[in-house]
């Protein structure tokens, strides 16, 4: 791991330094930070895994990012990834955190490609960061077999590969390719040509769209509202103090009001959201993902 400055590389040291958390110690930080909000376990928690995200932001220097800008994005992951982690999952936070990592570094590299914008969709992502990597594959494998691809099927060999439209391998290949050029800049010689930014697409939210998602919440929430609708209403009550209120309230306080250990507390709101999670399901694959 290549490192640029003399602090990036005491960054690493402290890192390598941190203590490694079994999995119990792990467990008692994250719910100390879930259930309490003790700064003091999500410091442990956070230091313990920097060096992970240290390592990860070191993969993307190649994009020529400066490696402490990549290191703090990283870092910025990591804490996202704390703050979201739900212990009672059963996933070790290490696996959970690697996903918020790759997702920060990678927004912020897309972010500083280009001045103009180089993808936002999923696809476009996955094109950015595999494009070259798989071109460069599939281009040895034909020399090697003797073959020559032109232009066209090396595009559609990358399109299966990736598992991207096609049309998107050609807009990022011209993208990957180009320069940043003025936005003011004419598109032809004549005197009363167009520049470039007359063309650009309005980014700002359509008619249609505002009106398709308040659709699709209207329709989510009563979903969600059938779905609170099969649980009892001690199971309700703990959903809603959960979950729904602002400032969530703890299983500690629940127990305590309800007369229940907080073990058993966590068991029902767990029984609750299985519950839910069914209803949902039956209802659209597309909004389980709410529950998670």
């Amino acid at each position: 791991m290549a490192l640029d400055t003399p602090r990036d590389m005491t960054l690493s040291r402290q890192a390598m330094q941190a203590e490694l958390l079994d999995a119990e110690t792990e467990l008692e930080l994250a719910y100390a930070w879930r259930d309490r909000r003790d700064e003091q376990a999500l410091h442990r928690l956070i230091t313990a895994y920097m060096r992970l995200a240290i390592s990860m932001a070191a993969k993307f220097k190649r994009y020529g990012a400066p490696m402490n800008d990549l290191i703090q994005e990283a870092g910025l992951g990591l804490m996202k990834a704390a703050d979201k982690f739900d212990p009672d999952r059963g996933v070790r936070f290490s696996t959970y955190a690697v996903w918020w990592i790759r997702a920060s570094v990678q927004d912020y590299v897309m972010r500083n490609w280009s001045m103009v914008r180089t993808g936002s969709t999923s696809s476009q992502k996955s094109l950015f960061f595999n494009m070259r990597r798989v071109q460069a594959r599939l281009e040895r494998e034909a020399a090697s077999s003797g073959e020559h691809l032109d232009r066209d099927q090396l595009h559609q060999l990358i399109a299966t590969e990736i598992g991207v439209p096609l049309h998107d391998v050609e807009m990022m290949g011209g993208r990957l390719a180009g320069s940043d050029y003025s936005l003011n800049a004419p598109q032809s010689t004549d005197e009363d040509g167009r520049e470039w930014i007359d063309a650009l697409e309005d980014d700002g939210r359509q008619a249609a769209e505002t009106v398709e998602e308040r659709h699709d919440m209207a329709q989510l929430r009563g979903w969600l509202d059938e779905a609170l609708g099969g649980l009892n209403d001690r199971e309700r009550f703990i959903v809603r103090e959960r979950k729904m209120r602002e400032d969530p309230r703890t299983l500690e306080s629940l127990g305590t009001e309800l007369g229940l250990s907080k073990e058993r507390v966590r068991q029902l709101e767990s029984a609750a959201f299985r519950k839910m999670r069914k209803s949902l399901e039956g209802q659209s694959g597309e909004v389980q993902h709410f529950l998670l």
